[in-house]
């Protein structure tokens, strides 16, 4: 049966720490696999990808901001960052580099399960999808992106683009309401479920990544004081 569950792989070199996570998921009905270092990480990361990872950042043997960094390169796996850094250039840090939240401690182990849970639902392991596809084929200017919404595949102008999970809803989300305006609050209570004005920042965070995945052409337009739009036309 376990082979049909989630799986989540948390990183924490704190014992206790990870295993009260680890129990709390397992009683949730998830497979749960738990590390103590960015070696023993990146050894079941080379046996099967999870469907989450839950990333402590300060380990005994590196960065897991870094280690992500080089994740998403090859994985679009979605990420909870963990961590006692709780200033909020650390968590701003997190989001640029493709987090989908990011949780300080000391936190409530129940608080965490539910943020599983809501990322997990993003990811379309619900009955209720984050956004409807809108597959196709776009061209703004004398640029061209094709859009798989099904496949998760993405090409500009020729090139494949890799987004993390993060990016990609947001960017769905933008291209589903086209030609509207969208705000960033609606961003946040529909890709993230946040509703917080001071969750803003990660918004423009990840439109500001998305925006250099992209490349040369404006796909996305700036709305200033209320949000974005994504200004490619079906062709």
């Amino acid at each position: 049966m376990a082979e049909n569950k989630t799986l989540v792989y948390i990183v924490e070199d704190h014992d206790m720490i990870r295993e009260s996570v680890k129990q709390y998921l397992v009683l949730s009905g998830y497979q749960v696999e738990g590390f103590g270092t960015l070696k023993e990480e990146r050894e079941a990361f080379g046996r099967k990808v999870p469907d989450l990872l839950i990333q402590d950042v300060m380990l005994p043997d590196g960065d897991g901001f870094l280690f992500v960094k080089d994740l998403h390169k090859e994985h679009e796996v979605p990420v909870i960052f963990m961590t006692a850094r709780v200033e909020e250039s650390d968590k701003i840090l997190g989001f640029e580099l493709g987090a989908d939240d990011y949780i300080t401690k000391p936190f409530s182990p129940k608080e965490l399960v539910m943020r599983v849970k809501a990322v997990l639902r993003r990811q379309g392991k619900s009955d209720k999808p984050v956004v409807e596809r809108k597959d196709g084929h776009f061209v703004m200017q004398d640029h061209t992106m094709d859009w798989n919404e099904k496949d998760h595949q993405l090409t500009v102008d020729g090139k494949e683009v890799v987004l993390t999970s993060a990016e990609w809803r947001i960017l769905a989300f933008l291209i589903y309401h086209t030609p509207d305006l969208v705000a960033r609050s609606q961003i946040l209570e529909k890709c993230f479920d946040y509703s917080l004005d001071s969750y803003d920042r990660i918004v423009d965070t990840h439109i500001k990544n998305i925006r250099s995945k992209l490349g040369g052409g404006p796909w996305i337009e700036t709305v200033r004081g209320y949000g974005y739009r994504f200004v490619g036309h079906r062709s």
